[in-house]
């Protein structure tokens, strides 16, 4: 079987729904193969990785698109759990973050991150910056659960 045989499997760990749809958009220009899961807070995130509770036939996402000021369990806490834990830790986790400071680009990457991308504050460069990840994620990099 091809590694890109299957449709890719993407969690967006967002609560706010303008980055949601924003998102959606942007992947549903993509080239199909993206299938785009979306919870709206850390506890259903981490639900979601583990399969519990109502995510019980919930997908192995095979890349996380993580914000960090999530309600509840934080997105730094979230990738905490993601990085110790054996069974989630080779999934790449991308932060998308409407924080540009330092401190929170340095602690991601002291947690583990794959990558730290300051949410785009306008439509076309939200729109860019997806099709980026969509093109080197999807179309460069194998992933290891491809």
């Amino acid at each position: 079987m091809s590694i890109h045989a299957r449709p890719t499997q993407v969690l967006l760990v967002e609560d706010n729904p303008a980055d949601v749809r924003l998102a959606r958009e942007a992947f549903r220009e993509g080239n199909g193969r993206i299938r785009l899961n979306v919870v709206s807070n850390g506890a259903d995130a981490l639900s979601f990785l583990r399969r519990q509770g109502h995510f019980g036939q919930a997908p192995r996402p095979d890349l996380i698109l993580l914000d960090l000021n999530l309600p509840g369990k934080g997105g730094d806490d979230v990738l905490a759990e993601i990085k110790s834990d054996p069974t989630l830790l080779r999934i790449p986790v991308m932060i998308l973050s409407s924080s540009r400071e330092y401190r929170d680009l340095q602690h991601a990457y002291e947690l583990h991150a794959n990558c730290y991308i300051p949410k785009p504050l306008d439509y076309d460069r939200y729109l860019d910056v997806v099709r980026s990840i969509e093109h080197f994620w999807f179309d460069i990099v194998t992933l290891p659960g491809a």
